[in-house]
């Protein structure tokens, strides 16, 4: 694991880090937001928030824009941000679209070629980074996890298909039934072949019914997303949640958009919503 840079930032450290994953078969690099209590003068290890980033994003969007260092380190959590594909394997057509390979993971294992080898965005972010983190850095075995858009479908799946991994999970603006949405029928049929039968597995909506662990999900929505209707389909989770009793806070905010300045306005609420679950607050 090679370290990139760092940074110092409400006494604690940002940090970006390069490795070679076996799960994409390819170097990788993520950042890692430290608290003060993790690289303080009594340092110790404190348990950890991962998030997944949207379409297009890298590991460097939410620690650049959404503002989450500064409650951060009051709380004593560490956040682990991923990048959202694999990068330079020049596969065919890769980077031909914002919302289909290169940028554009999904967060699912691919099983169609030439993704199939690469593509398994899914075991990078629940197993194999997880374990390299906490293995390697001052963090615990103590997890929640949040995204935005692509990421919050993420979030949300990696919670459900995982009963006991996290202890907490939340979404701003996820793509929330993504077999039913254009970008997540582009990318799960380009990924998983065009049985909608594989899709349901990565699909947030479809896995509420069968969900083996029940974890309140915060979500929160702007009004104002030029997404919502189109991709996003909040009130399709919502009706699963509701039909099952599975605990969600759907929160519709007024006026937001889609950007990152959404995001900052209520990553506050994220951050204590995860640090209660991990007995932080």
């Amino acid at each position: 694991m090679e370290l990139l840079s760092t940074n110092v930032c409400f006494d604690g450290e940002h940090r970006r880090y390069r490795h070679h994953s076996a799960a994409l078969d390819c170097d990788m690099e993520f950042a890692v937001y430290l608290p003060p209590a993790a690289v303080g003068a009594n340092p110790r290890p404190v348990p950890a928030l991962y998030w997944l980033s949207g379409l297009t994003c890298t590991d460097q969007n939410f620690m650049q824009k959404a503002g989450a260092q500064k409650k951060a380190a009051r709380l004593g959590m560490a956040i682990v941000c991923p990048d959202t594909s694999p990068r330079g394997l020049d596969l065919p057509g890769e980077h031909d679209s914002y919302d289909f390979g290169s940028g554009a993971g999904f967060y699912v294992n691919a099983t169609r070629q030439p993704w199939a080898p690469h593509y398994r965005m899914y075991d990078y972010v629940v197993k194999e980074l997880p374990q390299l983190v906490e293995g390697q850095l001052p963090v615990t075995e103590e997890r929640g996890i949040s995204g935005h858009s692509m990421g919050g479908h993420g979030a949300l799946i990696a919670a459900l298909k995982n009963p006991g991994r996290y202890k907490s999970v939340s979404a701003f603006a996820p793509i929330a039934n993504p077999s039913e949405s254009p970008w997540g029928q582009k990318a799960f049929s380009g990924y998983l072949g065009d049985d909608p039968a594989a899709w349901e597995e990565w699909d947030a909506t479809l896995l509420i019914p069968s969900a083996r662990e029940r974890l309140p999900l915060l979500v929160d929505q702007g009004t104002a997303d030029e997404f919502l209707d189109s991709q996003l389909n909040p009130d399709a989770l919502a009706e699963a949640c509701e039909k099952v009793h599975h605990h969600i806070s759907l929160r519709m905010h007024r006026g937001y958009d889609h950007s990152y300045f959404f995001i900052a306005s209520f990553i506050d609420d994220h951050l204590d919503h995860h640090a209660e679950a991990l007995g932080l607050k």
